[in-house]
């Protein structure tokens, strides 16, 4: 009885991780905005994992929590890496041409796609009560999008294409994150990322082709880079903690959240004012991430209790 509810306090830690997660990411996706077209959109992509090795790995050293994977584990950070790159290029392309909130509404298809990967590979039980909170939740994201396909174009197909792969992404993170320290895997998918996108960007160095050319960011820029490379580190940290702590089937509704941060940063930072429909699919979202958390964290009666 008291491991049952060690386990249930555990994965209420999971899940106010994600909840953390949710509201400090958009930061960082207000950051990538910022910085438009005046930097490489896999410059930005990359400087992310830049930050994140840098921050991580001696934090790792000094915890001892290193150690050395074997070909199948690189394998799997070199997957979360591809995953990831393609997720957060595709992400920030469509945040040059959309909304903040219009975007991350298209993104979050996504928890669909965590749940039934969870379940088929992971072998993760979902209820009724998570399949009907995430059609909840994705009901309200379809009320906060504005824009038409026919307004956006192409452009808003890019956060489908996120929402695929940070799907995986997600799926991975929680099977790794069973077996080792979040931390740790950080550490060596940012490895991973820097191996995969620096010899690219050097590639494509005076290409001309602008979302692989990297330049030499100065002033405003070089801040904004830097700044989210933290925000994405701690971000990220959070998110594998969280994975480790809660099935991914049970963090996927939580995760409408971000679509709420998301409104605020856009109208704060960019003046984007949502409408009518906005207020009523943030309500809809929070109430299918609270309606979950209730329902998952809170005690059960025992048998004897119940009888």
């Amino acid at each position: 009885m008291q491991a049952h509810g060690m386990d249930r306090a555990r994965t209420g830690m999971g899940i106010g991780l994600m909840v953390c997660f949710a509201l400090f990411a958009p930061i960082m996706d207000a950051m990538a905005k910022l910085i438009g077209d005046s930097a490489a959109v896999g410059q930005v992509a990359a400087t992310r994992f830049v930050a994140q090795s840098i921050l991580l790995f001696p934090l790792a050293i000094i915890f001892g929590w290193l150690h050395r994977p074997d070909l199948k584990e690189w394998g799997l950070h070199f997957a979360r890496a591809v995953l990831l790159l393609v997720a957060t290029g595709f992400f920030f392309t469509a945040l040059r041409f959309m909304p903040m909130a219009d975007t991350i509404s298209i993104f979050f298809v996504g928890p669909f796609f965590v749940l039934l990967l969870g379940r088929m590979f992971l072998g993760e039980r979902v209820s009724p009560k998570g399949y009907a909170a995430c059609a909840l939740g994705f009901t309200g994201a379809l009320f906060i999008i504005q824009p038409s396909f026919a307004n956006v174009g192409t452009a808003a197909l890019f956060p489908l294409v996120t929402a695929v792969t940070f799907a995986i992404y997600l799926v991975l993170t929680r099977k790794m994150a069973t077996r080792m320290h979040p931390i740790t895997m950080q550490v060596y998918t940012g490895f991973a990322a820097l191996a995969l996108s620096v010899p690219i960007l050097w590639a494509f160095n005076g290409s001309g082709f602008h979302p692989l050319d990297p330049i030499w960011p100065q002033g405003n820029i070089l801040l904004l880079l830097l700044s989210l490379g933290v925000v994405a580190t701690i971000s990220h940290v959070m998110i594998s903690f969280s994975l480790s702590m809660a099935p991914a089937s049970l963090d996927a509704p939580v995760q409408y959240h971000e679509i709420v941060s998301a409104t605020v940063l856009g109208f704060v930072i960019f003046g984007d004012l949502p409408g009518p429909y906005t207020y009523l699919g943030v309500a809809l979202i929070v109430g299918a991430g609270l309606y979950v958390v209730a329902g998952e964290t809170k005690p059960k009666p025992t048998g004897k209790a119940a009888g």
